[in-house]
């Protein structure tokens, strides 16, 4: 009996300090590409808005078949927002730039994609190809906001970069479009 009661309370302790870890994990999430998996890692505490519209629009399914639309090789890879035959989805409001929290736009991170305007992203992302710090957050007006980084790729770097190479032209008005769409098949929230 001391031994079933033993068992007991290490199952509870070790059970309970499992859970936390898992609660305490990060967000992820996995974009199954024409070109292969990417898996973000979201950054929740230092982006909590931004991660928050990320997600509702991943759980809403509203990237699947979506493209990576602007695409400029040693800079970034831009997607979220047009479907293949180049026609803009529909989105929410506004969102809060969240900029000013700290985190760079190195090599593999992904930031919201915006207008001139600081507080003007909606879905679109982009994945730094390089470090652009000349996009990370200078100062509080319009010129020096920066975009807010909101996560960056854990797994899938390779199919990143596999993006970056592919040959673009001009689609109407816009420019640095995958002459081949590059489509986002799919996008999940996945556990850690």
């Amino acid at each position: 009996m001391p031994i079933r009661i033993l068992l007991l309370v290490l199952s509870l302790t070790f059970g309970s300090a499992f859970a936390a870890d898992d609660a305490a994990s990060p967000p992820r999430v996995l974009l199954e590409t024409s070109e292969g998996r990417i898996i973000i890692e979201l950054a929740a505490s230092e982006a909590p808005l931004s991660v928050a519209n990320f997600v509702e629009y991943v759980k809403a399914g509203f990237y699947n078949g979506t493209i990576f639309h602007r695409v400029i090789p040693n800079f970034m890879i831009q997607g979220g927002g047009f479907t293949a035959d180049m026609d803009q989805k529909e989105t929410r409001g506004n969102l809060k730039n969240e900029a000013g929290n700290g985190l760079k736009n190195l090599r593999g991170t992904v930031a919201m994609a915006r207008r001139a305007e600081p507080d003007s992203a909606t879905a679109q992302f982009f994945i730094n190809l390089t470090a652009n710090d000349f996009l990370d957050h200078q100062n509080d007006t319009p010129a020096g906001y920066g975009y807010a980084v909101f996560g960056h790729v854990t797994e899938g770097l390779e199919v990143v970069d596999k993006i970056a190479a592919t040959t673009t032209t001009s689609v109407g008005p816009m420019s640095d479009v995958p002459v081949q769409p590059i489509v986002i098949k799919s996008a999940t929230v996945v556990t850690p």
